[in-house]
């Protein structure tokens, strides 16, 4: 009977799932919660107005939603000065990073990435059936010639996370002008920029300039981060005329959910809750990596809502190495829960998302102890306890 089951095209079960970050651990004694730091979600939550036109949708739920997304689109074109038609809703911008390559590659076909860029890039272009290549970086930070060097004629896609998760580094405009250049007219450039709301360096731009001079660039953003409505999924595509058009017609009729859609109308238009959100990470985050590092933990240098924390070469005050692995079920044990980062191939690194300001002090606390105190088995013994959940 087994042979003749479905089974699915070659190469789909060697795909490795995604898994998201924890959100099930103790809670922490000090906080009275669990300290969520594993998913680089919104440190303040959401905006009041966004919740708010949520709710009133209650009695709206027997409605189809606006399959246009129209006054989300229009919402975008006014604070971005964005042309409306081409911008296209999505159920977060995973959906649209697989509609893209289901678009535009398949099987013979190359997508091309950093060698720590975001896993939805490589596992979209899996389940498309084509090739991923993953350029290397340098000093965990994306390499422009090198992303060039492994295009080539099978090439259809190359992903720019800018800013990437999950290192914290970003790619200067010139060097993305310089990237867009230098590929064939045929192969699209999508600048992922999920976290450009956080950035403030002169020498950066999320990328709608370059779609507006280029026939070949999308840009990808996401209400999942500073606007803080990851549970709704959604997210949007700004692109040329006729990639926008490619697009709406592979996605579905009604992809984007109609409570989705006016929450994030409200929270685009909620300018002085996305100042405070950015002005607390301001602060937060550069305290969190002077903090961590006065522990003798790495830090590596980062422009997002989270730090990649590295644990290669650390020991702790007796003399001893400390492993991230260590670390991560010693702070789970503690209520605190951060994301392991051996799927991006750094695996002695953690990534630690900019929480609220007590959960940032619980957690420099739990790192002191964590390097002060001989652990080994002790946390796993910890977290595998019967009410350890």
């Amino acid at each position: 009977m087994t042979d003749t089951l479905p089974t699915p095209r070659p190469g789909i079960l060697d795909i490795a799932p995604y898994v998201g970050g924890e959100s099930q651990a103790v809670v922490h004694p000090g906080l009275g919660r669990t300290a969520r730091l594993a998913s680089n979600e919104s440190a303040l939550g959401a905006s009041p107005r966004a919740i708010e036109a949520y709710r009133k949708l209650g009695d709206q739920l027997h409605r189809y939603p606006d399959g246009a997304s129209a006054d989300l689109r229009a919402a975008l074109a006014r604070l971005y000065g964005l042309n409306a038609d081409r911008i296209v809703c999505g159920a977060g911008s995973d959906e649209l990073i697989s509609l893209l390559i289901r678009a535009y590659a398949g099987p013979g076909d190359r997508v091309v990435m950093s060698a720590h860029g975001f896993l939805m890039y490589a596992i979209s272009a899996r389940t498309a059936g084509a090739e991923v290549v993953k350029a290397p970086e340098r000093d965990l930070r994306a390499d422009v010639d090198a992303l060039l060097a492994a295009v080539d004629e099978r090439t259809r896609l190359v992903f720019l996370a800018n800013p990437n998760n999950p290192t914290g580094s970003y790619v200067a405009q010139e060097d993305v002008e310089k990237l867009q250049a230098g590929l064939p007219p045929h192969v699209l450039l999508v600048l992922d920029a999920a976290y450009a709301e956080y950035m403030t360096a002169n020498d950066y731009t999320a990328g709608a300039d370059l779609v507006d001079r280029c026939g070949n660039v999308v840009m990808l953003r996401t209400f999942s981060k500073i606007y803080g409505l990851s549970a709704l999924r959604l997210g949007w595509a700004y692109c040329p005329a006729a990639i926008a058009d490619v697009l709406n017609r592979v996605r579905g009729p009604f992809n984007v959910a109609a409570a989705a859609q006016v929450a994030g109308v409200a929270a685009v238009e909620d300018i002085g809750f996305v100042d405070a959100s950015r002005a607390h990470n301001d602060i937060w985050l550069p305290w969190t990596a002077k903090a961590i590092r006065a522990l003798g933990i790495g830090v590596h240098p980062s422009v997002a809502n989270f730090v990649l924390i590295d644990f290669d070469g650390v020991a702790g005050t007796d003399g001893a190495p400390r492993e991230a692995e260590e670390a991560r079920l010693f702070l789970k044990a503690r209520g605190i829960l951060v994301r392991q980062m051996g799927a991006y191939g750094l695996p002695t690194c953690l990534r630690v998302s900019i929480g609220q300001e007590d959960e940032m002090r619980a957690t420099v606390a739990a790192l002191e102890e964590f390097m002060t105190t001989r652990t080994g088995t002790a946390a796993l013994e910890a977290v595998a306890a019967p009410d350890g959940e």
